[in-house]
């Protein structure tokens, strides 16, 4: 393994949950001190708002917490994402198939749920879509998100600590 850690988060649209997850753990990174070596992406599996930055909702309830997205904006995964990747995190059981669809055998073992790091919600098995939704929506996806990425950054650490060097 590399020096450094690819994360790449995935959603239908890259406007709601995987721009949330981006701007989440980037910061967990930063606090961690691993913005050097971890490097956070998302993309979405279908071409709906190629360009397009998150859903204003997504902003407004991220900000609330701490969270700047304002930077990022929408992009349809590509092969290339795929392979350059350490690991896909996806949303729910849909963005896994698709995902899954898409991925070359020998990178399968590289996509993961984002609900499967959740260690404050166990129980749950994806992050919904909040976007036909009111702010409740979005809050919970803060909520699984925020707690996900918890754990995302120790198995992150870990892998790291592995790497070679």
């Amino acid at each position: 393994m590399a020096d450094t850690f690819t994360v790449l988060f995935v959603c239908m649209g890259n406007i709601c949950r995987s721009p949330t997850a981006h701007g989440v753990f980037r910061q967990a990174v930063q606090r961690a001190g691993l913005a050097e070596r971890v490097q956070v992406a998302s993309a979405a599996t279908h071409d709906l708002h190629p360009g397009e930055p998150p859903d204003p909702r997504s902003v407004k309830h991220a900000k609330r917490r701490g969270y700047d997205l304002s930077d990022l904006r929408a992009s349809t995964l590509t092969a290339e994402e795929l392979e350059r990747a350490d690991l896909v995190v996806v949303m729910d059981d849909n963005n896994l198939a698709v995902v899954q669809a898409r991925c070359p055998a020998e990178h399968q073992h590289k996509v993961m749920r984002m609900a499967g790091f959740c260690r404050r919600h166990p129980a749950v098995s994806s992050v919904p879509d909040p976007y036909y939704g009111g702010p409740e929506g979005f809050e919970s996806v803060l909520d699984l998100v925020e707690d996900a990425c918890e754990g995302l950054l120790v198995f992150v650490r870990e892998r790291l600590d592995k790497a070679p060097g």
